[in-house]
């Protein structure tokens, strides 16, 4: 019996530079306060900045919310396999 992975609705919305919601969000691979690298269904997504925060997260919908200077979100072209930090703290 094979288990369907239900895909998640992707948004990203970033207000001010200051305050990011993410849904969409299957796993968070690191986090600081300069970097944090999670796993969408859209693949790897980096946010850089200073004074990162995230003020929400829930696993179960893939809701993140985070707040400080943020200065850069990109996509990896290739997402890396495996699980993240959650994955490994789960098991």
């Amino acid at each position: 019996m094979q288990e369907k992975a239900v895909k998640l609705p992707h948004n990203v919305i970033l207000e001010d530079r200051r305050l990011l919601s993410i849904s969409g969000v299957n796993d968070i691979d690191s986090f600081d306060e300069n970097m944090v690298v999670l796993f969408t269904d859209m693949g790897e997504l980096t946010v850089r900045g200073s004074n990162l925060h995230i003020s929400k997260l829930n696993v179960d919908t893939g809701e993140l919310t985070m707040d400080g200077e943020i200065a850069a979100l990109f996509y990896n072209e290739e997402p890396k396999s495996g699980g993240g930090l959650f994955s490994r703290v789960f098991k």
